[in-house]
């Protein structure tokens, strides 16, 4: 079992939390979207007891995209990207201290949370940064501090090298980059126990594998792997992430990371049994602005296991730049 679980984590950039696929229904909702952002929120609710006084629905390309944003109208913007399997709740502690002085934007990536399957299975890391590309244009951010965790992380300084006009800074938290697990600029077959994990796995299994993205599984939040275990049940939620690991890879990253001219904060668990924390000094080394933070007995979502110190690490980081 731990090396099943071992396998789904390391292939996928495994963060934590998804899905819950749901019927859509038209309903009136206050708008709670500034002015400046989120012209283009569509006017509909999604039956969930995870939809947000917060949350819009905004097309992107024919994915009907859950975005939640909250914060000051003129602040300065924070797009934050949650990990494979993961969704927007990933940041809901980060978000409650930030949103008091900066613009949290968050989403559901395509195949996950309450956005929900792609039409056109669009699901490949260069895919996922030019969705981020035109999210942002939909939403009328010229540009953003990109902030992202695991493959959040990865599709967050990709963007970063693909149009770099549209990050200002960028905090990486156990980013995709370096292979791992054999995935290179080819993707691996993705096995059949991570298939069933993915699609059918039972409640025990659930709780198993969250908990190994903690350094210490007591610090993971209550009723946390209760709330994953019922979204992952959505309808084609599975199906999508299998879809995702199927395209997934890891291509030799150091020219591009070297491109990266924005000052960048890099934040590692040094228990993260997911992304090597062995792999944080290569990066910062290879990324010219770039400080990098290790946390002792930290898993792989630092920001969900130590919210107070990490979401203070970031703070002084933006304070500085």
């Amino acid at each position: 079992m731990r090396l099943v679980i071992g396998l789904l984590l390391g292939l996928a950039l495994l963060a934590g939390l998804v899905v819950f696929w749901l019927q859509r229904e038209n309903a009136d909702a206050p708008d709670p979207v500034g002015d400046d952002i989120g012209v283009a929120a569509i006017p509909v609710m999604i039956d969930s007891p995870w939809w947000g006084e917060s949350d819009r629905l905004v097309d992107v390309d024919g994915v009907m995209t859950r975005v939640r944003i909250d914060g000051p109208d003129d602040a300065p913007v924070l797009v934050m990207v949650h990990g494979f399997s993961h969704s927007l709740e990933s940041w809901d502690a980060w978000a409650a201290d930030l949103s008091a002085d900066y613009r949290v934007v968050r989403m559901d990536l395509p195949g996950h949370g309450l956005t929900g399957p792609d039409p056109q299975s669009r699901y490949s890391v260069p895919q996922t940064v030019e969705f981020l590309d035109q999210l942002m244009a939909e939403l009328d951010i010229p540009e953003a501090t990109l902030v992202g965790n695991s493959l959040g992380g990865l599709a967050s300084w990709r963007l970063a090298v693909a149009h770099p006009d549209r990050v200002n800074r960028l905090v990486l938290l156990a980013p995709g980059g370096y292979s791992i697990n054999g995935v290179t600029e080819e993707p691996v077959a993705v096995p059949m126990p991570v298939r069933f994990y993915l699609t059918q796995a039972p409640q025990p299994v659930i709780h198993a594998a969250t908990q190994a993205l903690f350094g210490d599984a007591a610090r993971m939040p209550e009723g946390m792997s209760d709330r994953v275990y019922a979204l992952m049940q959505g309808d084609g939620v599975g199906e999508a992430m299998i879809e995702r690991l199927e395209v997934f890879t890891l291509p030799e990253p150091s020219a591009d990371l070297a491109r990266i001219d924005v000052p960048t904060l890099i934040l590692w668990g040094e228990a993260d049994r997911v992304v090597p924390p062995s792999l944080g000094p290569l990066m910062a080394a290879t990324i010219p602005q770039a400080q990098l933070i290790t946390y002792p007995g930290l898993g792989h979502v630092v920001h969900e296991e130590a919210p107070d110190q990490t979401v203070a690490d970031m703070r002084a980081f933006l304070a500085a730049q």
